[in-house]
């Protein structure tokens, strides 16, 4: 029987937390583990404070280098065509200026999708005359398929999360991408809720642009977010060119607006490079274990978490047997019951998940384990 327990994949000694919590809350605030943070002190008591001591020009403008190649090794693609940002909204608010929906056009998004996703192109709305159409996500229906059947003639982008953050409806991307291509769309995807717990090799995506927070499942801490574009997307001017997307920044040439020629061209400006060191460990990580190996750690726990609760009448958004459930953000109902008021009794518990759109949410991560599965079920139906 012990061989079939499931383990912790990463060391739980590694997160402080959860000797004093149960932690199923990785898709809000995500927990650091020590070797990202070990990377964040190391740089800050070794270069960080001391200015420009151990930190030329060469040096800063190389800070960025090493997390892209890890990034790239993430996404499946080329070191070239991916930017280093501060955050994914900064990416994510500029997609709509530099992309410009011609008027009477469309831009396809889902209704409970991240705000950070819909509130660009809804404020550029109002002034290009666009239609910002939504899809609703529906557990009694496909999501890739209720958005591809939306898209026609006049629609000019889709912009979606590959993972529905508030019930982990996954989206087929590829074959999304694949509708895209056929009516002549753009496709513009935020990994945040999935790189790092589930495959994101993207070149079988034909998007635009795949934008990731570096908090979350790739266990970083903020302050710093990655993106994978698209050898279309190298060619366009950013809306809001900082002056680290200089070919060469630190000539600091005022009188031009020159541009790097691969997806450095994105990168704005001084950003918490402390954020980055442990970002890159972090990734580190996740690649060492194989993103593979993770994702099916998440749905052996998931198998467990959904036959448990649905003894209790808790009920999943998806089961796991739909192919757009993803394994580790696990979205309940039960009954009549205030999730908030549910989620908030297992805080006095020391259990810590959320209440996302009227449910419980429920996300998994490495370092979680059988027990806290048990621990939580037990607390859940005590409830």
């Amino acid at each position: 029987m012990e061989a079939n327990l499931v383990s912790s994949l990463f060391n739980r000694s590694d997160y402080p937390t959860l000797t004093d919590a149960i932690y199923l809350n990785q898709a809000s605030l995500g927990l650091v583990g020590q070797p990202a943070v070990t990377a964040m002190h190391g740089w800050l008591d070794n270069i960080g404070r001391h200015g420009n001591l151990y930190l030329s020009d060469d040096d800063e403008v190389g800070l960025l280098d090493t997390l892209r190649v890890h990034a790239a090794r993430l996404f499946e693609t080329e070191a070239k065509r991916v930017a280093v940002l501060s955050s994914a909204s900064e990416l994510l608010s500029q997609i709509p200026l530099i992309l410009r929906p011609p008027k009477g056009t469309k831009v396809l998004s889902v209704s409970s999708d991240f705000p950070a996703i819909t509130r660009p192109w809804l404020r550029l709305a109002e002034q290009q005359e666009y239609l910002l159409e939504f899809v609703d996500d529906n557990p009694e229906s496909d999501l890739t398929d209720d958005l591809i059947a939306r898209i026609d003639d006049q629609t000019f982008l889709i912009a979606v999360s590959h993972v529905q953050y508030a019930t982990g409806t996954l989206i087929d991307v590829p074959r999304l991408g694949e509708a895209s291509a056929e009516a002549g769309a753009r496709l513009v995807v935020d990994a945040t809720q999935s790189a790092g717990a589930l495959q994101t090799g993207i070149e079988s995506w034909g998007a635009d642009a795949v934008v990731s927070s570096g908090y979350k499942w790739l266990g970083g801490h903020g302050g710093v977010a990655v993106a994978a574009l698209g050898s279309d997307f190298l060619g366009e001017v950013p809306a809001m060119p900082g002056w680290m997307g200089a070919p060469n920044p630190f000539e600091f040439d005022p009188t031009q607006v020159l541009f790097a020629d691969d997806a450095r061209r994105y990168t704005q400006s001084t950003m918490s490079y402390v954020s980055v060191a442990g970002l890159t460990a972090a990734i580190d990580q996740i690649l060492t274990n194989g993103v593979l190996k993770i994702q099916n750690h998440a749905e052996r726990l998931a198998q467990m978490l959904i036959e448990l609760v649905e003894r209790h009448d808790w009920q999943p958004f998806r089961h796991l047997g739909d192919p757009a459930a993803s394994p580790h953000i696990i979205s309940l109902r039960g009954g009549d019951n205030d999730q908030q008021a549910v989620a908030e009794r297992l805080r006095t518990a020391n259990i810590v998940c959320s209440s996302r759109s009227g449910r419980l949410r429920v996300s998994l991560a490495p370092y979680n384990d059988e027990n806290d599965i048990t621990a939580f079920v037990a607390a859940l139906t005590g409830i």
